[in-house]
């Protein structure tokens, strides 16, 4: 199988993020162990296409990776120095000499010592052993959910790419590609060092009829020809179940109501409103009695919803 990251989402190099974002997305979608029971193929592929989008995802990782400095599953690469060659080419005169001593060279310990911490010198006073302590990798993954898990709150089974699982609390009200971070879930230390998190993005799958703005929960009522005439009490389905609301007498299709504290509650903000728009829906035929009563009615009570438009024109 390609190892590289590029190839197996199928993306160019110059590729955004988004981009990025949404070949895992749509591969993803196909290739989910839970999608494919029993297909190792199917599997290995996930986690190889798991494995490229953690790398691309990470914009560091991504550009250590383009450099050269790490391959493709994140390991460090021999640095490639070109001291022999450079010597080895000048003249016999500049060859491997200096004019200065030791003294050219800043101490080594000194520097990794900037770089990792104290603990590269080793402990006490008399030269132990020099170690350095690293934080883990994070390590991110993609997680599809349903829309009301996303606004009322669930707990999902992430299945992680070398076959284990890791139970989610998905928090109410997050949106799609919202990212939650586990501490401590990520790639282990070097070094005796802490793990790194686990950074978790959320894709939510549509409704059938529920769309989100803001905080707000959108939704388009059918309603019949009476209902719009006359006005009453209808039905509403709401994330938090079905209310009643009051249709106003001569409603058209587009005009909006509004369900208050009935949208999505996040933590730390006050619940959202539901909206509601109207929709006026004919009847499946059109029966005798109805189209007598129109004609008759048409005679007398005509008028033209469509005037202001023809006077804008």
């Amino acid at each position: 199988m390609n190892d590289d990251p590029y190839a197996l989402l199928g993306v160019a190099k110059t590729a955004s993020q988004e981009e990025i974002r949404k070949a895992y997305r749509k591969l993803a979608k196909t290739l989910h162990p839970d999608l494919n029971p029993g297909d190792s193929a199917a599997e290995e592929r996930f986690k190889a296409v798991s494995s490229a989008y953690s790398l691309l995802s990470d914009e560091e990782q991504r550009g250590r990776f383009d450099r050269g400095e790490i391959d493709a599953s994140g390991a460090e690469r021999a640095p490639q120095h070109d001291f022999y060659r450079h010597y080895a080419d000048a003249d016999h005169g500049g060859r491997y000499s200096t004019s200065a001593g030791y003294e050219d060279f800043a101490d080594a310990s000194d520097i990794f010592a900037d770089l990792f911490g104290e603990a590269w010198r080793g402990g006490g006073g008399g030269g132990g052993e020099r170690r350095f302590k690293m934080r883990g990798q994070n390590a991110r993954y993609h997680l599809e959910v349903d829309f009301l898990d996303a606004v009322k709150g669930a707990t999902r089974r992430l299945t992680l790419p070398d076959g284990s699982a890791l139970d989610v609390t998905i928090p109410a009200g997050i949106e799609d590609g919202g990212t939650m971070r586990l501490k401590g879930k990520g790639g282990p230390g070097i070094g005796g060092g802490p793990p790194g998190d686990a950074l978790i993005e959320i894709g939510v799958l549509p409704h059938p009829f529920y769309k989100r703005e803001g905080d707000d929960i959108v939704i388009e009522l059918p309603i019949t020809i009476d209902e719009a005439v006359l006005g009453g009490k209808v039905e509403v389905p709401t994330i938090g179940g079905a209310v009643k609301m009051t249709v106003p007498k001569g409603a058209s299709s587009g005009d909006t109501l509004r369900l208050r504290g009935r949208g999505v509650a996040a933590k730390g903000r006050a619940a959202g409103n539901q909206r509601v728009v109207l929709k006026v829906v004919m009847p499946e035929r059109v029966d005798p009695d109805l189209e007598a009563f129109m004609e008759d009615w048409r005679k007398t009570h005509a008028y033209d919803p469509r005037r202001t438009m023809r006077m804008a024109s």
